[in-house]
């Protein structure tokens, strides 16, 4: 199990940007895909985005497409989620979750660890 904790969340207007950070406890952090996913209230959780084990390759809801950008820092154990030109239905909690996998494209199902989220806000 990795041990992943998110932060940078908070209230924003609505066209503004946030930048979510999550830090891994693995030692082998470049063997994880990691992925980004959203709770609404009163909706199920939802996939964002997927970043593959070296960064060269992600995938994006279409929701977000455009607007979100997944990054990772092997060196630091972290992987980022840039959201700009946020919209009010943007509004949840988002996790950062990771699984064991060396694919070149992750399939964005069957995460194995995740964090404790950090709750995002986008007044209209």
């Amino acid at each position: 199990q990795v041990q992943l904790v998110e932060s940078g969340g908070g209230l924003v207007q609505a066209g503004g940007s946030l930048m979510l950070s999550c830090a891994a406890s693995a030692r082998t952090f470049s063997s994880y895909a990691m992925g980004w996913f959203r709770h609404a209230p009163g909706k199920e959780r939802v996939f964002v985005a997927v970043i593959n084990w070296s960064g060269g390759s992600t995938y994006y809801a279409s929701s977000v497409k455009g607007r979100f950008t997944i990054s990772r820092d092997n060196a630091k154990n972290t992987v980022y989620l840039q959201m700009n030109s946020l919209k009010p239905e943007d509004t949840a909690v988002y996790y950062c979750a990771a699984k064991s996998t060396k694919a070149s494209i992750p399939d964005p199902r069957d995460f194995t660890s995740w964090g404790q989220g950090t709750q995002v806000t986008v007044s209209s």
